[in-house]
């Protein structure tokens, strides 16, 4: 009996070691959970937008002015890897908004801005592409389902990846460092797991 559960032991204690040695979890590898499904407190609001969290997401679907609405990260990142899950509604507009110039005003001109905007009227900068500078064809669709976004951005070069899927690469110097912002603009926006890691 003693011999039978020593060997239990034993095994016991290979198991363990054999999964605590694979098992890493995010933040040991250097990422950085900005939002948790649980609270807002690493980010800014800038505009009116409805934005609240209900199970396990953030969301908004509406604003008591014309102009877009953001979350604001409070810090700046320059170069780094960025996963983002989001959901968007077929009419959305909405945007991840990298390396911003002034925290108080986002535009798609002061930031670089992975569009999320399936029914935009020009589709060469809708969703996958970057507002203004990097165009996406053919353009995918993220409306009415879960998608993620993997964005690298590393000196001059910036990836967008979505679901998988390289959309483009751009090469500017535009802006250097600054925080991320998520945007709503139209229709309803959902992100339930954001992280990034600095590079």
């Amino acid at each position: 009996m003693n011999r039978l559960s020593g060997m239990t032991i034993g095994l016991l204690a290979i198991v363990l070691t054999v999964f605590g040695c694979t098992h890493v979890s995010p933040i040991s590898q250097g990422w950085i959970t900005l939002f948790d499904g649980t609270n807002l407190n690493n980010w800014n609001r800038v505009g009116n937008g409805n934005w609240r969290v209900l199970g396990g997401v953030v969301q908004a679907d509406s604003s008591d002015n014309t102009g877009g609405s953001f979350l604001v990260s409070k810090n700046a990142y320059k170069d780094f890897d960025l996963r983002i899950e989001f959901w968007a509604s077929h009419d959305a507009n909405s945007g991840i908004y990298m390396r911003c110039a002034n925290p108080k005003k986002i535009t798609d001109r002061t930031c670089y801005e992975a569009n999320i905007f399936d029914q935009r009227k020009d589709p060469s900068y809708g969703t996958g592409g970057i507002v203004h500078l990097a165009q996406v064809k053919p353009m995918p669709k993220a409306g009415g389902r879960w998608n993620l976004y993997e964005i690298t951005a590393k000196g001059q070069e910036i990836t967008v990846v979505l679901n998988g899927n390289p959309t483009v690469h751009l090469r500017d110097s535009q802006f250097a460092s600054g925080p991320i912002a998520l945007q709503w603009g139209r229709g309803i926006v959902k992100f339930r797991r954001v992280e990034i890691k600095p590079l």
